[in-house]
């Protein structure tokens, strides 16, 4: 890091970076605009699928139509087909993408594009996501309401970085630069607008090599960790960084990761995943973790404020304005506390590193030069560690000392010997041929494979796939019987079969994917102010009934608020409706008019007009309940 920035940058404090704040100002009025941005917009997400080999990168936006005249909100950059995140402010909006094949940011007459819907606008809320905004790009042209010589934007950035996971930068780009990290730090939203966040490759995705994903501290980039990256075994393991706006709530970057390495295990498949991380990314890590990390048998944190911090306690009172991520690093937030509502899982090996190398100043607690030891040895991590180790290094120097490194080395070079790493593993495999009876065109959803074991008590195996994934090799699979299963959200596959899997044999499942009329979305309500922030997940309710009537259908689906999420995956498969975690889905929908009837615990009953069109499929449905003030 460059040492010619002050030193309240180098720790990475977010303790003296609130004093900052509080004593000098620090652009006061520029980080009130920025916040309140970010409380008055959402994130889109969804993906984009082709089958035409575009040339140049694929661009995506959302923008609204006034008098014939598009305006873009907010547009993203993929260096191919898959998966997005946009940020507007509420309202609604037109999503469409483009292989925009000579980079120009301009719609070009020619270039192959696609539309969200028929179209249709999608309408944003202040707060949270709205998902499942899935586009295709057909070869063939298709139309849309953007013109040619449609601009994108008028500022033409000198170099377009994907903001889709995987994409390929160095260490030293001007991305990763001191620059963005504060800014990340102090103007989340704009540090969104502008890079995004996402995870990055330095080299190409090698299947022999195990991939560990670095996650950086607050006001901090992927750069901090080069010491670490140049001194581990490269021919071992393969870096993957976590790039993120550090100043923004952290369960919302925690979602944003499981969506990333969501897309990323569905292209790549791979079942292992170290995660390495310094400072409040590692409570980045240990949300991620506790909600979605099923594939991470080995944590390291360095330097973690586990207990939070108080001086983050002090600046949401007194500051006249607050760094969102200071409300979840409070000791006592709710953020902080939902670390703990559970063990963390006994198939994680999880490490501690922290340094005592801090202030002596007899006024304050021993600390590591920023963060209390206190904090950083707080009772309820510590007790699910398989090691806590101790440095004379303080809050920065510990992700460039050659001591830590060398532990940090034995760690995971001796893991790997003792687990196997993904080249040594055994057991076979199966190829998965699909294909889809319905016109080419239409946006193809996400198909899954369930295998489950025969006779045994290991949990079913679930494995995410691409559109495009027919003739894909899958495994290895432990030897074995199983009963195997395929289907997607919007497309009908096939109940259980039997299937063999032989040590170092391929065996074969074969499906075809009818389109299935379904009516779906997700049910939420408004985030309080202090919540209502861009890209953090919506608070779930208390769900009483969820009713749907009309063409000869009277059905009131499963509530499965309680129930693991592999539970969820099995009503799936058997096209069984029920609602999970804010989320519904009826199946198996003739065309016709119905009557969606939502009821929950302290809102309003709600009503609402569903139509479903036969070839043609609707779209996922974002719906806020009205507390019912009478209670």
């Amino acid at each position: 890091m460059n040492t010619g920035i002050p030193s309240i940058f180098i720790r990475l404090s977010t303790t003296l970076l609130i004093i900052c704040l509080i004593t000098t100002g620090c652009a006061i009025v520029k980080l009130k605009q920025d916040l309140n941005q970010g409380q008055a917009s959402t994130v889109l997400v969804g993906r984009i699928s082709t089958d035409y080999p575009g040339i140049g990168p694929i661009v995506v936006a959302a923008y609204t139509m006034d008098q014939g005249k598009g305006e873009v909100e907010h547009y993203s950059v993929l260096h191919e087909h898959g998966e997005f995140e946009l940020m507007v402010r509420k309202g609604n909006y037109y999503v469409f993408a483009y292989w925009d094949k000579n980079s120009n940011l301009i719609y070009d007459a020619g270039e192959p594009a696609g539309q969200y819907g028929d179209p249709n606008t999608v309408a944003a809320p202040d707060g949270g996501v709205v998902p499942e905004i899935n586009i295709a790009i057909p070869e063939i042209a298709q139309h849309i309401n953007v013109p040619p010589g449609f601009e994108i934007s008028s500022d033409q950035p000198h170099k377009l970085y994907s903001r889709q996971a995987g994409a390929i930068v160095d260490l030293d780009d001007d991305l990763f630069s001191e620059e963005n990290g504060i800014k990340g730090f102090w103007e989340p939203v704009s540090f969104y607008k502008e890079i995004g966040g996402n995870i990055y490759f330095l080299e190409e995705y090698d299947p022999q090599k195990l991939p560990i994903l670095f996650i950086h501290g607050a006001a901090d980039t992927p750069r901090s960790w080069k010491y670490f990256i140049d001194n581990i075994d490269r021919t071992r393991y393969q870096p993957w960084l976590f790039y993120y706006p550090s100043g923004t709530r952290i369960q919302s970057m925690a979602y944003l990761l499981s969506w990333k390495l969501g897309n990323l295990q569905v292209k790549y498949n791979f079942d292992q995943l170290y995660i390495t991380a310094h400072s409040m990314g590692g409570l980045v890590a240990r949300s991620f973790i506790m909600d979605h990390g099923s594939v991470v048998p080995l944590f390291v944190s360095l330097a973690t404020p586990w207990g939070g911090v108080k001086m983050a306690e002090h600046g949401v009172k007194q500051s006249p304005v607050v760094i969102p991520s200071w409300i979840d690093v409070q000791p006592q937030s709710v953020f902080i506390q939902s670390l703990y509502r559970k063990k963390m899982p006994e198939a994680v090996n999880f490490y501690m590193f922290y340094g005592h190398k801090g202030n002596r100043n007899p006024f304050r607690s021993n600390n590591d030069g920023t963060i209390t030891l206190a904090s950083l040895l707080d009772s309820r991590p510590q007790s699910e560690a398989k090691m806590n180790y101790a440095f004379n290094e303080d809050h920065a120097s510990i992700i460039h000392s050659k001591a830590v490194l060398d532990q940090y080395n034995a760690i995971i070079n001796g893991f790997g010997q003792k687990k196997g790493t993904v080249a040594q593993q055994s057991g076979g495999y199966l190829q998965l041929l699909f294909s889809y009876n319905y016109p080419l065109e239409r946006v193809r959803p996400q198909p899954l494979l369930v295998l489950q074991p025969v006779g045994k008590k290991r949990e079913e195996t679930i494995v995410y796939l691409n559109a495009k994934d027919s003739g894909r090799i899958l495994g290895p699979f432990p030897a074995g019987d199983y009963l195997a299963s395929f289907g997607a959200l919007t497309a009908l596959g096939g109940k259980y079969v039997p299937v063999t899997i032989k040590n170092n044999e391929t065996s074969e499942l074969n499906y075809v994917l009818r389109s299935d009329n379904i009516i779906s979305g997700y049910v939420t309500t408004a985030l309080k102010s202090e919540n209502r922030t861009a890209g953090m997940p919506d608070g779930n309710i208390a769900i009483q009934s969820i009713t749907l009537k009309g063409a000869g259908i009277h059905r009131k689906l499963q509530i499965l608020e309680d129930e693991d999420v592999d539970v969820s995956i099995g009503h799936f498969i058997q096209r069984i409706d029920s609602y999970y975690k804010g989320n519904f889905i009826f199946f198996g929908l003739p065309p016709g008019e119905y009557e969606l009837f939502i009821r929950a615990i302290g809102y309003r009953p709600l009503k609402k007009r569903c139509f479903v069109k036969a070839g043609k499929q609707a779209g996922h449905m974002y719906i806020r309940l009205t507390p019912d003030s009478r209670r």
